[in-house]
């Protein structure tokens, strides 16, 4: 079977075997290769961009974004988010939980602090925790003794037939109470004797200042230090060799002489992280001494008040 000439295609792609040969006219000269196209231009135009042009590859240049944004634009989102932030924008039930969850947090910081207070306590043998309950019975009973006094006094005033006659007797008795409580005034009475030794100068002018409350707190009427009458004012300063009770200076031993009921005095001092536990860690000595009789006989002058007077008629 012989193929048909006119179906062969001519190698060289552009002209057609079968038609007749086309020669130019003598006033037509052959286009160079290319003339006809449009020239591809490096960059091309923003109509075109990205479009071949006659068929042919066109190289497009792309402009480099910038990898960090613009001063600008950092100032505007800082300003978003910055009025986004403040004024903030609380709603009622936000405010109500705010609210419950501080009223929690104080009860638990309230609870917390009462449960290290106690903790000593917790950790108190028997036995020192009924001397405990029986120093504050004692305390009751001197309050309620106090207040039995107080009401005979009254009704003695009121049924008396000489009414200044007893006026009389109960303000001389009550200026010795007051002058023993200012220190002006000798008293003697039972009490006990509190010797505290410090061989190696660790006692702090704090320490006895803790020992003076707890007498007072335990019903001390009368106290004096190395022969300083203590009263209200008092106070220590200075330790070790330099230690002083209102400007005096005092030096170890230290011996309190103490006037009020040894029963209650003594369990004061004994107490599970009182004053003799205190003083045993910082290497001093403590020891407590009843006795029926104390004497204090240190005295302090008596300060006529500059401004305050009587409002009594």
């Amino acid at each position: 079977m012989s193929e048909n000439p006119e179906n062969h295609e001519n190698p060289e792609g552009d002209e057609n075997p079968s038609g007749p040969e086309v020669r130019p006219e003598p006033d037509e000269q052959p286009k160079p290769e290319g003339a006809g196209k449009p020239e591809a231009s490096a960059v091309p135009p923003a109509d075109a961009a990205g479009d071949d042009v006659a068929g042919e590859d066109v190289p497009v240049s792309v402009p480099s974004t910038p990898a960090a944004a613009a001063p600008g634009t950092e100032a505007s989102g800082r300003r978003r988010l910055a009025s986004a932030l403040w004024p903030p924008r609380v709603t009622r039930a936000q405010l109500i939980v705010a609210l419950l969850l501080f009223v929690l947090g104080l009860g638990l910081a309230i609870q917390v602090s009462s449960t290290s207070e106690n903790s000593a306590l917790r950790g108190a043998r028997q036995e020192d925790l009924v001397r405990i309950l029986d120093e504050l019975d004692d305390r009751t009973q001197r309050l309620e003794d106090e207040r039995a006094r107080l009401e005979k006094q009254r009704s003695e005033l009121e049924s008396s037939s000489d009414q200044a006659e007893e006026a009389r007797k109960q303000t001389q008795e009550k200026e010795q109470q007051l002058g023993i409580l200012a220190g002006t005034v000798a008293a003697q009475g039972p009490g006990i004797t509190l010797t505290v030794g410090d061989p190696s100068g660790a006692v702090e002018s704090d320490m006895l200042l803790d020992a003076i409350q707890e007498l007072r707190a335990a019903g001390a009427e009368a106290i004096q230090v190395n022969g300083v009458r203590v009263v209200a004012d008092t106070y220590f300063t200075g330790s070790g060799e330099d230690m002083r009770i209102d400007g005096t200076k005092v030096g170890a031993p230290y011996v309190f002489k103490v006037i009020g009921k040894p029963e209650d005095l003594e369990p004061a001092l004994n107490i599970p992280g009182g004053v003799v536990q205190t003083l045993e860690k910082e290497q001093a000595t403590a020891t407590v001494e009843r006795s029926a009789k104390i004497v204090v006989d240190a005295l302090r002058p008596a300060k006529r008040p500059d401004y305050a007077q009587s409002s009594s008629q």
